[in-house]
Protein backbone atom coordinates (compact mmCIF):
# COMPACT_ATOMS: atom_id res chain seq x y z
CA UNK A 1 0.00 0.00 0.00
CA UNK A 2 1.54 3.68 -1.20
CA UNK A 3 1.77 5.69 1.96
CA UNK A 4 0.09 9.10 0.09
CA UNK A 5 2.09 11.07 2.86
CA UNK A 6 1.30 14.48 1.12
CA UNK A 7 -2.19 13.26 1.85
CA UNK A 8 -1.96 11.98 5.05
CA UNK A 9 0.00 15.15 6.55
CA UNK A 10 -2.60 17.50 5.54
CA UNK A 11 -5.28 15.40 7.41
CA UNK A 12 -2.94 14.96 10.34
CA UNK A 13 -2.20 18.74 10.40
CA UNK A 14 -6.00 19.71 9.71
CA UNK A 15 -7.10 17.10 12.94
CA UNK A 16 -9.43 19.22 15.29
CA UNK A 17 -9.52 22.54 13.73
CA UNK A 18 -13.45 22.69 14.14
CA UNK A 19 -13.86 22.20 10.76
CA UNK A 20 -15.57 19.01 9.01
CA UNK A 21 -12.65 17.65 6.54
CA UNK A 22 -14.06 16.94 3.09
CA UNK A 23 -11.57 14.98 1.14
CA UNK A 24 -12.70 15.00 -2.57
CA UNK A 25 -11.47 13.59 -5.84
CA UNK A 26 -12.28 11.20 -9.06
CA UNK A 27 -14.03 8.03 -7.85
CA UNK A 28 -11.20 5.33 -7.15
CA UNK A 29 -8.33 7.26 -6.99
CA UNK A 30 -7.41 6.59 -3.42
CA UNK A 31 -9.61 8.78 -0.93
CA UNK A 32 -11.18 5.82 0.72
CA UNK A 33 -7.86 4.04 1.17
CA UNK A 34 -6.64 7.30 2.63
CA UNK A 35 -9.39 8.17 4.67
CA UNK A 36 -10.39 4.00 6.29
CA UNK A 37 -6.91 2.32 5.97
CA UNK A 38 -3.69 4.99 5.92
CA UNK A 39 -5.43 7.63 8.14
CA UNK A 40 -7.36 5.14 10.84
CA UNK A 41 -4.21 3.18 11.03
CA UNK A 42 -2.53 6.52 12.20
CA UNK A 43 -5.07 6.80 14.79
CA UNK A 44 -5.02 3.68 16.07
CA UNK A 45 -1.24 4.34 16.50
CA UNK A 46 -1.98 7.43 18.70
CA UNK A 47 -3.65 5.29 20.43
CA UNK A 48 -7.41 5.91 19.56
CA UNK A 49 -9.63 3.09 20.28
CA UNK A 50 -11.54 1.30 17.73
CA UNK A 51 -15.29 1.78 18.75
CA UNK A 52 -14.20 5.79 18.99
CA UNK A 53 -13.83 5.81 15.02
CA UNK A 54 -17.40 5.99 13.80
CA UNK A 55 -17.18 4.45 9.99
CA UNK A 56 -20.41 5.04 7.44
CA UNK A 57 -20.17 3.56 3.90
CA UNK A 58 -22.98 4.94 2.06
CA UNK A 59 -21.98 3.13 -1.17
CA UNK A 60 -22.11 0.14 1.08
CA UNK A 61 -26.25 -1.83 1.21
CA UNK A 62 -25.26 -1.75 5.18
CA UNK A 63 -25.58 1.83 5.65
CA UNK A 64 -28.23 2.78 3.35
CA UNK A 65 -30.12 4.10 5.74
CA UNK A 66 -27.73 6.34 6.48
CA UNK A 67 -28.13 7.95 3.05
CA UNK A 68 -30.89 9.47 5.30
CA UNK A 69 -29.51 12.76 6.47
CA UNK A 70 -31.74 12.86 9.74
CA UNK A 71 -31.20 9.44 10.47
CA UNK A 72 -26.92 9.18 10.43
CA UNK A 73 -27.04 12.94 12.40
CA UNK A 74 -29.14 10.87 15.06
CA UNK A 75 -27.56 7.86 15.12
CA UNK A 76 -23.78 9.92 15.73
CA UNK A 77 -25.64 12.23 18.51
CA UNK A 78 -25.81 9.04 20.05
CA UNK A 79 -22.92 7.98 20.38
CA UNK A 80 -20.97 11.33 21.12
CA UNK A 81 -23.20 12.15 23.79
CA UNK A 82 -23.13 9.41 25.79
CA UNK A 83 -19.52 9.90 26.60
CA UNK A 84 -19.33 13.25 26.07
CA UNK A 85 -15.91 13.50 27.98
CA UNK A 86 -14.11 11.19 25.23
CA UNK A 87 -13.08 11.83 21.83
CA UNK A 88 -14.67 10.45 18.76
CA UNK A 89 -13.77 10.53 14.96
CA UNK A 90 -16.29 10.07 11.99
CA UNK A 91 -16.00 9.35 8.82
CA UNK A 92 -18.66 9.06 5.69
CA UNK A 93 -17.41 7.55 2.43
CA UNK A 94 -18.99 8.92 -0.70
CA UNK A 95 -21.39 11.79 0.81
CA UNK A 96 -23.07 12.72 -1.99
CA UNK A 97 -25.24 9.59 -2.17
CA UNK A 98 -27.23 11.23 0.36
CA UNK A 99 -30.44 12.60 0.12
CA UNK A 100 -32.41 15.61 0.72
CA UNK A 101 -35.43 14.97 3.06
CA UNK A 102 -38.38 16.42 4.89
CA UNK A 103 -38.01 17.46 8.55
CA UNK A 104 -41.35 16.47 9.82
CA UNK A 105 -40.70 17.09 13.56
CA UNK A 106 -38.95 20.78 12.89
CA UNK A 107 -41.51 22.56 10.86
CA UNK A 108 -41.46 20.20 7.56
CA UNK A 109 -38.51 21.89 6.18
CA UNK A 110 -36.04 20.61 3.77
CA UNK A 111 -32.74 18.79 5.40
CA UNK A 112 -29.52 18.41 3.67
CA UNK A 113 -26.10 16.21 4.79
CA UNK A 114 -24.77 19.68 5.15
CA UNK A 115 -27.64 20.80 7.44
CA UNK A 116 -26.89 17.15 9.23
CA UNK A 117 -22.91 18.33 9.00
CA UNK A 118 -22.67 21.99 10.33
CA UNK A 119 -25.05 20.35 13.49
CA UNK A 120 -22.62 17.48 14.04
CA UNK A 121 -19.39 19.56 13.69
CA UNK A 122 -20.88 21.56 16.48
CA UNK A 123 -19.98 18.54 19.35
CA UNK A 124 -16.80 19.53 20.66
CA UNK A 125 -16.12 16.10 21.27
CA UNK A 126 -16.31 14.85 17.40
CA UNK A 127 -14.11 15.12 14.45
CA UNK A 128 -15.61 14.74 11.22
CA UNK A 129 -14.26 13.90 7.73
CA UNK A 130 -16.23 13.06 4.58
CA UNK A 131 -15.36 11.82 1.42
CA UNK A 132 -16.62 12.31 -2.25
CA UNK A 133 -16.62 11.78 -5.95
CA UNK A 134 -18.60 14.90 -7.25
CA UNK A 135 -18.11 18.70 -6.64
CA UNK A 136 -21.90 19.01 -7.49
CA UNK A 137 -23.04 16.75 -4.69
CA UNK A 138 -20.78 18.46 -2.18
CA UNK A 139 -21.03 21.89 -3.92
CA UNK A 140 -18.69 23.66 -6.29
CA UNK A 141 -19.18 26.13 -3.09
CA UNK A 142 -18.20 23.87 -0.22
CA UNK A 143 -16.95 27.09 2.25
CA UNK A 144 -21.03 28.27 1.94
CA UNK A 145 -22.17 25.38 2.55
CA UNK A 146 -20.17 24.43 5.58
CA UNK A 147 -20.71 28.36 6.82
CA UNK A 148 -17.07 29.09 5.93
CA UNK A 149 -16.15 26.10 8.49
CA UNK A 150 -14.59 23.02 5.79
CA UNK A 151 -11.19 22.25 5.23
CA UNK A 152 -11.34 20.62 1.13
CA UNK A 153 -8.01 18.24 0.82
CA UNK A 154 -8.61 17.31 -2.39
CA UNK A 155 -6.95 13.89 -4.05
CA UNK A 156 -5.55 12.90 -7.65
CA UNK A 157 -5.03 10.07 -8.89
CA UNK A 158 -1.21 8.73 -8.20
CA UNK A 159 1.51 11.24 -9.11
CA UNK A 160 4.32 9.79 -10.96
CA UNK A 161 6.41 10.00 -7.97
CA UNK A 162 4.09 7.59 -5.81
CA UNK A 163 3.74 5.40 -8.68
CA UNK A 164 7.37 5.16 -9.05
CA UNK A 165 8.10 4.67 -5.44
CA UNK A 166 5.94 1.34 -6.10
CA UNK A 167 7.47 0.05 -9.21
CA UNK A 168 11.14 1.30 -9.03
CA UNK A 169 13.48 0.09 -11.46
CA UNK A 170 14.47 2.51 -14.83
CA UNK A 171 13.21 5.97 -14.51
CA UNK A 172 12.79 6.29 -18.32
CA UNK A 173 10.58 2.85 -18.47
CA UNK A 174 8.90 3.37 -15.77
CA UNK A 175 7.50 6.96 -17.23
CA UNK A 176 6.66 5.11 -20.40
CA UNK A 177 4.14 2.94 -18.66
CA UNK A 178 2.75 5.91 -16.62
CA UNK A 179 2.41 7.49 -19.76
CA UNK A 180 0.08 5.03 -21.33
CA UNK A 181 -1.30 3.79 -18.27
CA UNK A 182 -1.56 6.63 -15.56
CA UNK A 183 -1.95 6.41 -12.20
CA UNK A 184 -4.84 5.11 -10.78
CA UNK A 185 -4.11 2.75 -7.84
CA UNK A 186 -5.63 -0.68 -8.82
CA UNK A 187 -3.26 -0.67 -11.69
CA UNK A 188 -0.46 -1.35 -9.21
CA UNK A 189 -2.25 -4.85 -8.68
CA UNK A 190 -2.13 -5.56 -12.45
CA UNK A 191 0.72 -6.92 -14.66
CA UNK A 192 -1.39 -8.13 -17.63
CA UNK A 193 -1.04 -4.98 -20.14
CA UNK A 194 -4.93 -6.15 -21.20
CA UNK A 195 -6.29 -6.28 -17.37
CA UNK A 196 -5.15 -2.66 -17.17
CA UNK A 197 -6.69 -1.88 -20.23
CA UNK A 198 -9.98 -3.69 -18.92
CA UNK A 199 -9.89 -1.64 -15.70
CA UNK A 200 -9.21 1.82 -17.38
CA UNK A 201 -12.46 1.11 -19.61
CA UNK A 202 -14.54 -0.85 -16.84
CA UNK A 203 -14.43 2.52 -14.91
CA UNK A 204 -16.24 4.61 -17.82
CA UNK A 205 -18.58 2.64 -18.62
CA UNK A 206 -19.44 1.04 -14.68
CA UNK A 207 -18.42 4.47 -13.06
CA UNK A 208 -17.92 7.28 -14.14
CA UNK A 209 -20.66 7.39 -17.51
CA UNK A 210 -22.84 6.10 -15.42
CA UNK A 211 -22.32 8.90 -12.52
CA UNK A 212 -22.83 11.65 -14.72
CA UNK A 213 -25.51 10.42 -16.54
CA UNK A 214 -27.58 9.36 -13.35
CA UNK A 215 -26.47 12.69 -10.95
CA UNK A 216 -27.24 15.06 -14.19
CA UNK A 217 -30.16 13.86 -15.73
CA UNK A 218 -28.57 13.34 -18.94
CA UNK A 219 -30.89 12.10 -21.89
CA UNK A 220 -28.08 12.44 -24.51
CA UNK A 221 -25.69 10.32 -23.60
CA UNK A 222 -24.27 9.93 -26.81
CA UNK A 223 -23.29 13.86 -26.96
CA UNK A 224 -21.68 13.09 -23.72
CA UNK A 225 -19.65 10.67 -24.83
CA UNK A 226 -19.23 12.44 -27.77
CA UNK A 227 -17.71 15.11 -25.44
CA UNK A 228 -15.23 12.99 -23.85
CA UNK A 229 -13.62 11.89 -27.07
CA UNK A 230 -13.48 15.50 -27.98
CA UNK A 231 -11.58 16.37 -24.70
CA UNK A 232 -9.28 13.58 -24.90
CA UNK A 233 -8.35 14.31 -28.75
CA UNK A 234 -7.76 17.69 -28.00
CA UNK A 235 -5.73 17.90 -24.48
CA UNK A 236 -3.18 20.75 -24.35
CA UNK A 237 -4.90 22.47 -27.12
CA UNK A 238 -6.69 25.34 -26.83
CA UNK A 239 -11.03 25.10 -27.32
CA UNK A 240 -14.53 25.95 -25.90
CA UNK A 241 -17.64 24.66 -26.32
CA UNK A 242 -19.00 26.58 -29.31
CA UNK A 243 -15.92 25.23 -30.93
CA UNK A 244 -17.13 21.27 -29.54
CA UNK A 245 -20.52 22.21 -30.42
CA UNK A 246 -19.49 23.11 -34.36
CA UNK A 247 -17.33 19.70 -34.41
CA UNK A 248 -19.91 17.51 -33.16
CA UNK A 249 -22.68 19.34 -35.79
CA UNK A 250 -20.84 17.71 -38.10
CA UNK A 251 -19.48 14.40 -36.85
CA UNK A 252 -23.57 13.79 -36.05
CA UNK A 253 -24.80 15.32 -39.28
CA UNK A 254 -27.34 17.08 -36.83
CA UNK A 255 -27.09 20.14 -35.02
CA UNK A 256 -25.30 20.05 -31.73
CA UNK A 257 -26.11 23.20 -28.90
CA UNK A 258 -23.59 25.06 -27.52
CA UNK A 259 -25.43 25.82 -24.26
CA UNK A 260 -26.63 21.84 -24.20
CA UNK A 261 -22.21 21.41 -24.60
CA UNK A 262 -21.29 23.46 -22.33
CA UNK A 263 -23.83 22.44 -19.92
CA UNK A 264 -22.67 18.73 -20.37
CA UNK A 265 -18.66 19.80 -20.24
CA UNK A 266 -19.40 21.20 -16.58
CA UNK A 267 -21.14 17.74 -15.85
CA UNK A 268 -17.86 16.15 -16.80
CA UNK A 269 -15.56 18.59 -14.92
CA UNK A 270 -17.98 18.44 -11.80
CA UNK A 271 -16.82 14.44 -11.47
CA UNK A 272 -13.52 15.69 -11.85
CA UNK A 273 -12.64 13.93 -14.87
CA UNK A 274 -11.53 16.76 -16.30
CA UNK A 275 -9.96 20.39 -15.42
CA UNK A 276 -9.87 23.23 -17.20
CA UNK A 277 -7.05 26.24 -17.55
CA UNK A 278 -7.85 29.93 -18.07
CA UNK A 279 -6.06 31.78 -20.29
CA UNK A 280 -4.19 34.71 -18.66
CA UNK A 281 -2.76 38.06 -20.22
CA UNK A 282 0.32 38.12 -18.52
CA UNK A 283 0.33 42.06 -19.47
CA UNK A 284 -3.20 43.23 -19.14
CA UNK A 285 -3.56 41.49 -16.45
CA UNK A 286 -6.86 39.84 -17.52
CA UNK A 287 -8.65 36.29 -18.02
CA UNK A 288 -9.79 35.47 -21.13
CA UNK A 289 -13.15 34.15 -21.37
CA UNK A 290 -12.78 31.72 -24.36
CA UNK A 291 -10.94 29.92 -25.26
CA UNK A 292 -9.49 27.66 -22.54
CA UNK A 293 -7.50 24.60 -22.30
CA UNK A 294 -8.41 20.82 -21.25
CA UNK A 295 -7.00 18.58 -19.02
CA UNK A 296 -7.32 14.98 -18.05
CA UNK A 297 -7.14 13.98 -15.00
CA UNK A 298 -5.24 10.65 -14.91
CA UNK A 299 -3.60 10.17 -18.41
CA UNK A 300 -4.20 6.57 -18.67
CA UNK A 301 -8.09 7.10 -18.48
CA UNK A 302 -7.65 10.17 -21.79
CA UNK A 303 -5.49 7.00 -23.51
CA UNK A 304 -8.17 4.36 -22.65
CA UNK A 305 -10.90 6.67 -23.63
CA UNK A 306 -9.35 6.84 -27.27
CA UNK A 307 -8.46 3.07 -27.35
CA UNK A 308 -4.77 4.08 -27.32
CA UNK A 309 -4.65 5.60 -30.67
CA UNK A 310 -3.65 8.77 -30.22
CA UNK A 311 -0.47 8.54 -28.21
CA UNK A 312 0.96 11.74 -28.39
CA UNK A 313 3.90 12.27 -26.13
CA UNK A 314 4.17 16.19 -26.76
CA UNK A 315 0.57 16.79 -25.42
CA UNK A 316 0.90 13.99 -22.70
CA UNK A 317 4.00 15.25 -20.90
CA UNK A 318 1.99 18.95 -20.99
CA UNK A 319 -0.80 16.68 -19.21
CA UNK A 320 1.17 15.29 -17.08
CA UNK A 321 2.90 18.79 -15.82
CA UNK A 322 -0.56 20.19 -15.13
CA UNK A 323 -1.39 17.54 -13.01
CA UNK A 324 1.77 17.52 -11.05
CA UNK A 325 1.82 21.31 -10.59
CA UNK A 326 -2.18 21.05 -9.60
CA UNK A 327 -1.27 18.20 -7.55
CA UNK A 328 0.99 19.97 -5.27
CA UNK A 329 -1.15 23.11 -4.60
CA UNK A 330 -0.51 25.65 -7.06
CA UNK A 331 -2.22 28.13 -9.23
CA UNK A 332 -2.08 27.20 -12.75
CA UNK A 333 -3.26 29.32 -15.51
CA UNK A 334 -2.24 29.38 -19.52
CA UNK A 335 -0.32 32.20 -20.04
CA UNK A 336 -0.54 34.86 -23.41
CA UNK A 337 2.01 37.35 -24.16
CA UNK A 338 1.56 39.95 -26.95
CA UNK A 339 4.07 40.14 -29.32
CA UNK A 340 4.52 43.44 -31.08
CA UNK A 341 7.60 43.25 -33.03
CA UNK A 342 7.28 45.07 -36.58
CA UNK A 343 3.70 46.80 -35.48
CA UNK A 344 2.27 43.01 -35.71
CA UNK A 345 -0.16 41.95 -32.43
CA UNK A 346 0.95 38.22 -32.09
CA UNK A 347 -0.39 36.31 -29.35
CA UNK A 348 2.17 33.62 -27.99
CA UNK A 349 1.49 31.10 -25.31
CA UNK A 350 3.15 30.23 -22.28
CA UNK A 351 2.26 26.38 -21.28
CA UNK A 352 2.03 27.54 -17.54
CA UNK A 353 1.76 30.65 -15.00
CA UNK A 354 2.74 28.88 -11.67
CA UNK A 355 1.28 30.85 -8.75
CA UNK A 356 1.80 29.69 -4.91
CA UNK A 357 0.53 32.91 -2.79
CA UNK A 358 2.52 36.01 -3.83
CA UNK A 359 4.97 33.94 -6.00
CA UNK A 360 5.06 33.29 -9.84
CA UNK A 361 6.97 31.38 -12.25
CA UNK A 362 6.49 30.23 -16.34
CA UNK A 363 6.63 27.07 -17.03
CA UNK A 364 7.09 25.80 -20.92
CA UNK A 365 6.73 21.79 -21.90
CA UNK A 366 8.77 21.20 -24.73
CA UNK A 367 9.20 17.30 -25.88
CA UNK A 368 12.01 17.95 -27.69
CA UNK A 369 13.58 21.02 -29.02
CA UNK A 370 15.78 19.81 -31.64
CA UNK A 371 15.77 22.25 -34.45
CA UNK A 372 16.56 26.28 -33.89
CA UNK A 373 13.49 27.02 -35.20
CA UNK A 374 11.66 24.72 -32.70
CA UNK A 375 13.70 26.24 -30.12
CA UNK A 376 13.18 30.03 -30.85
CA UNK A 377 9.70 28.79 -30.64
CA UNK A 378 9.85 27.56 -27.37
CA UNK A 379 11.81 30.18 -25.69
CA UNK A 380 10.13 33.31 -27.97
CA UNK A 381 7.19 33.83 -25.19
CA UNK A 382 9.19 33.33 -22.24
CA UNK A 383 11.31 36.09 -23.83
CA UNK A 384 8.70 38.02 -24.04
CA UNK A 385 7.32 38.35 -20.59
CA UNK A 386 10.52 40.93 -20.01
CA UNK A 387 10.08 40.40 -16.23
CA UNK A 388 12.08 38.50 -13.81
CA UNK A 389 10.06 35.95 -12.54
CA UNK A 390 11.94 32.13 -13.12
CA UNK A 391 11.40 30.30 -16.30
CA UNK A 392 11.58 26.66 -16.70
CA UNK A 393 11.44 24.48 -20.13
CA UNK A 394 10.39 20.93 -19.23
CA UNK A 395 12.10 18.89 -22.13
CA UNK A 396 12.65 15.32 -22.45
CA UNK A 397 15.65 15.51 -25.24
CA UNK A 398 18.94 16.62 -22.64
CA UNK A 399 21.03 14.73 -20.45
CA UNK A 400 21.03 17.30 -17.74
CA UNK A 401 19.93 19.96 -16.58
CA UNK A 402 21.27 24.00 -17.33
CA UNK A 403 20.57 27.13 -17.40
CA UNK A 404 20.95 28.64 -21.31
CA UNK A 405 22.12 32.79 -21.74
CA UNK A 406 18.71 34.07 -21.41
CA UNK A 407 18.73 32.69 -17.46
CA UNK A 408 15.92 30.06 -18.42
CA UNK A 409 16.20 26.46 -16.85
CA UNK A 410 16.03 23.73 -18.83
CA UNK A 411 15.50 20.87 -16.93
CA UNK A 412 14.47 16.78 -17.55
CA UNK A 413 10.75 15.64 -16.91
CA UNK A 414 11.65 13.29 -15.00
CA UNK A 415 13.71 15.58 -12.52
CA UNK A 416 10.79 17.98 -12.57
CA UNK A 417 8.17 14.60 -11.53
CA UNK A 418 10.49 13.19 -8.76
CA UNK A 419 10.56 16.20 -7.19
CA UNK A 420 14.50 16.72 -7.87
CA UNK A 421 13.89 20.28 -8.59
CA UNK A 422 12.86 23.19 -6.69
CA UNK A 423 10.23 25.63 -8.54
CA UNK A 424 10.30 28.23 -5.87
Amino acid sequence: MIKRDFYLNRMIHNMWNSEVKVITGIRRCGKSVLLFDLFYEYLLSQGVQEDHIIKIELDQRRYYKFRNPITLCEYVETLVTEQKDEKFYLFIDEVQLTTRVIDKVNGGIEVSIYDMLNELKAYKNLDVYVTGSNSKGLSKDIATEFRGRATQIHVFPLSFKEFYSHVGGDERKALDTYMLYGGMPRLLALKDEKDKKDHLSSLYTELYIKDIVERNGIEREDILNDILDFLASQISSLTNPANIANALTSIKNEKVNSTLVSNYVQHIMDSFLVSMAKRYDVKGKTYFKYPNKYYYTDIGLRNARLNYRQYDPGHIMENLIYNELVHRGYSVDVGVVTDRTGGANVQKEIDFIVNDADKKIYIQSAFQMDTEKKESSELASLILTKDFFKKIIVRMDIPHNFYDDNGIFHCHLIDLLLGRVELF
